[in-house]
């Protein structure tokens, strides 16, 4: 099966290791501050799409950085800097790590409306809902199945995945739920992808860096999505949020070109590019986005994937304890359903 984790292995040897020590600098402020910048300079994939998206100067950010890294007064400070300098690249999958914790840069989710709250889902899931594999699911009243997918940090099983459906195949189609899953493991999102693909499919491309340019990359390589056990051939409504990220961003570009599937609610977080991660002279870790990952058209989807339909949960509706999300999922399967009968 052609997925993603095979295209690593055509990566050079020093990628399969994880995480690289750079020698070649000093273990002092400066040293620290010119390997950071240094390996991200070389390394990291978005620089030409974060120039486009919002006008990123690394260049510029070296020199923003530098005075404040020299005159830092220990190493804490200087962790505070370095982390604020990564912050620029405004991407979720680049962290600078020590035992003073880890940095992030959460702006790509805190400033947009939640769209999801579990109090609420309960009304949907009831108390008789099942759990397995870290999926819930359940059949509403009107014969719409739902699936809440909160994460994909579980190995999933194509037996499990099988069992749900089959369990549900009495449904006029299937409200699948992946708001606020902010990823893990890409081959348990392509596993549940391949549940609704009756035939080997092409999903999207990958590209992987080969010089220490910010355009060295090869040319684009054909992924694909290969079928797995019990196929869900039925209306899809794939409801999204803001805080759907990394995996589930990645999930959301394997189905938003599936005949069946309506991708509902807002545009997803992003975080398209694969990790990697290096060592810097004290220790510390710094890991990145290293490999671009282009959706079926060509395009970088690290800045999220818009939906097929916007909708937003009313405040109406919130203070009702519904979900406007679900509900019109529910009509948009009705609406399918009947005009197919």
């Amino acid at each position: 099966m052609r997925k993603i984790l095979a295209y690593i292995l055509i990566l050079p040897a020093i990628l399969l290791t994880g995480c690289v020590k750079e020698d070649e600098y000093s273990n002092n402020a400066m040293g620290n501050f010119d390997a950071l910048w240094n390996i991200i300079d070389e390394r990291y994939c978005f620089f030409e799409h974060a120039a486009n998206e919002f006008g990123l100067d690394w260049y510029a950010v070296y020199h923003k950085y530098l005075p404040a890294a020299m005159a830092a007064g220990d190493e804490a400070a200087l962790f505070d800097i370095m982390g604020e300098m990564l912050r620029e690249l405004r991407d979720g999958h680049v962290n600078l790590t020590s035992y003073y914790g880890t940095t992030y840069y959460w702006d790509w989710n805190l400033d947009h409306p939640l769209n999801f709250s579990d109090s609420i889902q309960r009304n949907y899931l009831g108390h008789d809902f099942r759990y397995s594999n870290g999926i819930k699911y359940t059949m509403l009243p009107d014969e719409v199945a739902y699936m809440y997918v909160g994460s994909f940090e579980n190995s999933l099983s194509s037996n499990n995945i099988s069992v749900m459906l089959r369990n549900m195949s009495g449904a006029k189609g299937l409200i699948l739920d992946i708001r606020n899953n902010g990823g893990g493991q890409l081959t348990s999102a392509e596993k549940l992808a391949g549940h609704f693909v009756c035939n080997k499919t092409h999903c999207g491309y990958i590209q992987h860096k080969t010089g220490k340019g910010h355009n060295d990359f090869s040319s684009p390589e054909p992924l694909y999505i290969e079928p797995e056990g019990t196929i869900w051939a039925r209306p899809v409504v794939l409801l999204t949020n803001r805080g759907v990220y990394s995996a589930a961003n990645h999930f959301v570009m394997l189905m938003k070109p599936l005949p069946q599937v309506v991708v509902l609610g807002d545009r997803t977080g992003g975080g398209s590019g694969l990790p990697l991660c290096s060592t810097l002279p004290n220790g510390w870790t710094v890991r990145f986005s290293a490999c671009p990952i282009l959706d079926i058209n060509g395009q970088h989807t690290e800045f999220g994937i818009a939906p097929h339909k916007e909708l937003h949960i009313t405040s109406e509706d919130w203070n009702n304890g519904r979900d406007t999300m679900i509900e019109e999922a529910r009509r948009l399967i009705h609406l399918v359903y009947e005009n197919n009968s």
